[in-house]
């Protein structure tokens, strides 16, 4: 599918379309079933051009389970993931393993904290069977695309956040929530089911970080946005001087 928006940011990551379906894909990678890994890695391996997918037997960890749709994972498996973004220890899992966190990773000061952004947490049971990432450029429009995931320096996200306003005139046409990298894809699930559905502005996971370039964050538009979005660059800011002089210094 041929995208004007991804020309006219001059973006090094290719934007990658999610895609809820019951057909399991031909080719791709996809994590073995039990075996950890990571969601948002995977995501970067569809942006570099490669087909990725998911389902509820793997989904690589609790956390990347929640952010696919596949429910509350960490109640299902056990997993104390209240201890893990706050103090650690030593916890039980639900298999009846032992699982040392250490000292935890500090996102929150303590385990009570974390379960009140896990009540706040849009936590989607999906009905699809599979989750597919892969590059926008690869999809036709009959494929059931949901998100559109993108990896951004900060000119970039600055021209998504802006034109995401192009055609609202809205103050708020972004969120920016905490959570996992991969969560930003539960996040846009919840907005894609609003009437003026925003962009989720992400990568925030300090744990993270450090499988990107330092000034790289993440935009996931829900697919109405991203159409939006797309019809709205010949009229927009992106062909202006003010642009071309952004555009010519990444």
């Amino acid at each position: 599918m041929e995208s004007p928006l991804t020309d006219a940011l001059g973006v090094k990551h290719a934007p990658v379309a999610i895609i809820l379906t019951d057909q399991r894909p031909v080719e791709g990678s996809q994590f073995k079933p039990g075996r950890m890994g990571c969601v948002a890695s995977m995501l970067l391996t569809a942006a570099k051009g490669r087909i990725v997918y998911f389902d509820r037997d793997t989904f690589g960890c609790p956390g990347g389970g929640a952010g696919l749709g596949f429910g509350d994972c960490y109640e299902r498996m056990g997993f104390p993931i209240e201890r893990l973004l706050s103090t650690g220890g030593t916890a039980q899992l639900g298999n009846g393993q032992s699982y040392d966190m250490r000292e935890g990773e500090r996102f929150h000061r303590t385990p009570e904290i974390t379960r009140r952004w896990l009540a706040e947490f849009p936590f989607r049971q999906i009905q699809a069977a599979y989750v597919v990432a892969k590059p926008l450029a690869d999809t036709t429009a009959d494929e059931g695309i949901v998100l559109v995931h993108w990896h951004v320096n900060p000119d970039q996200l600055s021209a998504l956040v802006t034109l995401a306003g192009f055609e609202r005139g809205r103050v708020e046409t972004t969120t920016a929530p905490w959570g996992a990298a991969c969560h930003a894809l539960a996040y846009a699930y919840a907005e894609a089911a609003r009437p003026e559905p925003r962009g989720v502005i992400g990568f925030f996971d300090i744990s993270r970080r450090n499988q990107v370039e330092h000034e790289i964050l993440s935009f996931t538009a829900p697919y109405a946005l991203h159409r939006e979005m797309e019809a709205a660059v010949p009229d927009s800011f992106l062909s202006t001087p003010a642009w071309r002089e952004l555009r010519a210094r990444q």
